[in-house]
């Protein structure tokens, strides 16, 4: 648990001073949300960050595009080539790190999201693409073709007419293999969801065909762990888990649509660092992060290597 944490808060803060050096991006998403995404990349997916395009890895796909300084952050603790120095160019016209995720440009990003809903569209495609390239490749013995879909949403993306398209679309597929996550802070750019919107996402889904589940404590990992196993347990329906969490977590604008959009400014920056006991210097990153990168690093090319091992079989 206190790997878990530090590994968390170096994702937090790191995206929290990208934004503050640019003077311009959504510090409040990586507050509130580090800890899923971590989640998802250390304990489930299947990747290996020297080669970004695997054609087995599993696909992430951060549809709140909004929190991308999060993602840079999430790709350069877990070994992608991404550095400190580009994630201080965060913003800057032609850097690795332009501000909303962009695939092609930056090592790691799947799809290239900001427009709401876009995201979960190509989520649900992707895993579109798995099922049929599975069902037409792979053989007995050999799943050459064997990957799951994450995609990380926000209530905007949920708000979307699209993300009920393409909800129905895979729940009537039955994409077992694409599991969705919705960072449910509850707060939009202009205030409270509330303001405009009041349905009940759970049974949308639920009506969709979709296996549903809620986790009320966002931030106790062990559920939300817990929560993910069972969805990739679920093979016969795509799995969608509201996880409650608070926009600006542990500053003092939590769950303040300010948040949302703008710096912190330098005085809430190191006044939620002390409150989350970290090291008040721009940029730090724990030694220990740099080990943890070379264990992904490892661990990723192991992966390849043995899909490489099954595909030299499957093609003799």
């Amino acid at each position: 648990m206190e790997r878990d944490q530090t590994v968390i808060n170096t994702i937090r803060f790191l995206s929290v001073d990208q934004v503050e050096r640019a003077k311009s991006g959504h510090p409040g998403m990586p507050l509130g949300a580090s800890h899923i995404a971590y989640i998802i990349f250390d304990r489930f997916l299947k990747f290996n960050p020297k080669n970004p395009n695997w054609i087995n890895r599993d696909r992430f796909v951060l549809s709140a595009g909004h929190g991308s300084a999060m993602l840079y952050s999430l790709l350069f603790v877990m070994g992608y080539d991404i550095n400190l120095e580009d994630l201080k160019s965060f913003r800057q016209l032609g850097s690795k790190t332009p501000g909303h995720p962009e695939s092609h440009l930056t090592p790691g990003v799947e799809a290239t999201t900001g427009p709401l809903g876009q995201g979960i569209g190509n989520a649900v495609g992707m895993a579109i693409a798995e099922r049929y390239l599975s069902s037409y490749f792979n053989r007995e013995g050999f799943p050459i073709i064997d990957h799951y879909t994450f995609a990380l949403v926000s209530d905007g993306d949920l708000m979307e007419g699209v993300s009920c398209e393409v909800g129905e679309l895979a729940g009537h597929f039955k994409l077992g293999k694409l599991i969705v996550l919705w960072d449910n802070n509850g707060v939009s750019i202009d205030g409270p969801t509330s303001l405009a919107w009041s349905e009940d996402v759970l049974k949308r889904f639920s009506a969709f065909g979709w296996h549903v589940q809620h986790i009320e404590d966002g931030y106790d990992l062990k559920k939300l762990e817990r929560a993910i196993r069972e969805a990739i347990e679920e093979k016969e329906r795509p799995s969608f888990i509201s996880v409650r969490t608070h926009l600006g977590y542990g500053s003092p604008k939590q769950d303040d649509a300010s948040v949302h959009g703008s710096p912190l400014g330098r005085d809430l920056v190191l006044e939620t660092k002390r409150r989350f006991g970290w090291n008040e210097e721009d940029f730090y990153v724990p030694e220990m992060i740099y080990e943890y990168r070379e264990e992904k690093i490892r661990k990723g090319k192991k992966a390849e290597e043995e899909w490489n091992e099954l595909f030299r079989e499957y093609s003799e």
